[in-house]
């Protein structure tokens, strides 16, 4: 016989360790959880998973045969229900899908088969202590951590691809109306061909769409409205020009200089890249809601502007200084203002401002106003388009 060492309280050495051992168990076992909660979680995560809607409900069913609202280690987390009760609880899944959709669960690391030496699923106690064989629900529980934060990456990437959609939506309702007005006042632009992207986006936005192709979507869709404000921005600042040129002839006055640096930078803002662009040509924030409206458009729909400065607005800058001499009056404070040039850039922060102007009567608050618009630029869903172009329209 071997040598058993004892210890001083007269228990063996080999069940001080097992003692140890148990507690230590006890200790890294997951407290207890919701069931439900896992399994809202499990649902919002179950692709991540491999997991279909069927698996869920199968799923769902298991769980409601564990009489408590928790699965608690400390208990026994086996369910033994038999084949005909777990389709019935189904919804009358039928048996064969129903085996399917068990092992799926299996192979998936959620569910363990405790299977008896005869196969059937059942519970007896021996010595006290209850015995189940059926499916144990504990890798649910030790994997609770995994599937929330799993839960919560696609909650992040479902509110992204949505933002993304509504923005890539805004920007091609802005897309269709300026080719709209495109045909009318400048017939000689390429209006069809950017009327034809926004019908085909239109097209491809009612499909479910990864959010790869939605950037992709987007970045096209920035681009062209940018393109097209821009065909609008150089006809103004070109007829702005002309006009400043044709009174230098008239009256020789201090302007000579400034015309000709007005003349000089129209030259060259057709041919710059939006990430390159001069004073001449709209600043955008780091992620603004859309481009702002074409200067030619603010400045024939929202004349109050003109009404308040005492100096001509012929371009964006003249525009910006006079949207920062005007602001105080209507009650904006300074940080709204910043916070709005910020989240917009400061052409269309401007051109939001004009389009308020022209219908102050209306606004209660134009700083809480301002503020909600604030919001929804910073989450891609505003364009001070559709306040001008809505403006126009109501002109009309």
């Amino acid at each position: 016989m071997g040598y058993t060492p004892i210890t001083p309280f007269g228990r063996t050495a080999e069940a001080v360790l097992g003692s140890l051992r148990a507690r230590q168990q006890v200790a890294d076992a997951p407290c207890p959880i919701d069931k439900w909660q896992i399994l809202r979680d499990l649902t919002t995560a179950r692709k991540s998973f491999e997991l279909a809607d069927r698996d869920i409900t199968l799923l769902q069913a298991l769980l409601s045969f564990h009489p408590e609202a928790r699965l608690d280690p400390a208990h026994s987390l086996v369910v033994h229900p038999s084949n005909e009760t777990i389709c019935a609880r189904a919804n009358g899944m039928p048996n064969s899908t129903m085996r399917r959709h068990l092992s799926r669960l299996v192979e998936a690391g959620l569910l363990i088969r405790r299977d008896s030496p005869n196969g059937k699923r059942y519970a007896r106690r021996v010595a006290g202590e209850k015995i189940a064989f059926g499916f144990d629900l504990s890798p649910l529980l030790r994997r609770a951590a995994e599937i929330a934060e799993r839960a919560e990456e696609t909650r992040l990437l479902d509110a992204r691809t949505r933002a993304l959609r509504e923005t890539a939506s805004l920007l091609r309702r802005d897309l269709a109306a300026l080719a709209d007005l495109g045909r009318i006042e400048l017939p000689e632009g390429p209006w069809d061909a950017l009327s034809d992207l926004a019908r085909l986006t239109a097209r491809d936005l009612r499909r479910k769409l990864d959010l790869d192709t939605l950037e992709d979507i987007e970045r096209k869709l920035r681009a062209a409205v940018l393109r097209a404000t821009r065909l609008f921005d150089v006809e103004t600042i070109e007829m702005s020009s002309s006009e400043a040129q044709n009174e230098q002839h008239q009256q020789k006055s201090q302007k000579d200089s400034l015309d000709s640096e007005q003349r000089a930078d129209v030259s060259v803002a057709p041919l710059q890249d939006a990430s390159t662009c001069d004073d001449q040509a709209p600043q955008f924030a780091e992620k603004p809601a859309a481009p702002p409206p074409p200067l030619r458009l603010v400045l024939g729909t929202c004349s109050e502007i003109a009404v308040f400065s005492p100096d001509p607005i012929h371009d964006w800058p003249s525009l910006i200084r006079a949207a920062e001499k005007i602001r105080p009056m209507t009650g904006i404070s300074d940080s709204a203002w910043a916070d709005a040039k910020a989240a917009m850039g400061p052409e269309q922060a401007s051109a939001t401002l004009c389009a308020m102007l022209q219908r102050f009567s209306e606004i209660r608050n134009p700083g809480g106003y301002l503020r909600h618009l604030t919001r929804k630029a910073r989450e891609g869903t505003f364009s001070s388009n559709r306040m001008v172009l809505a403006l126009d329209r109501r002109a009309a």
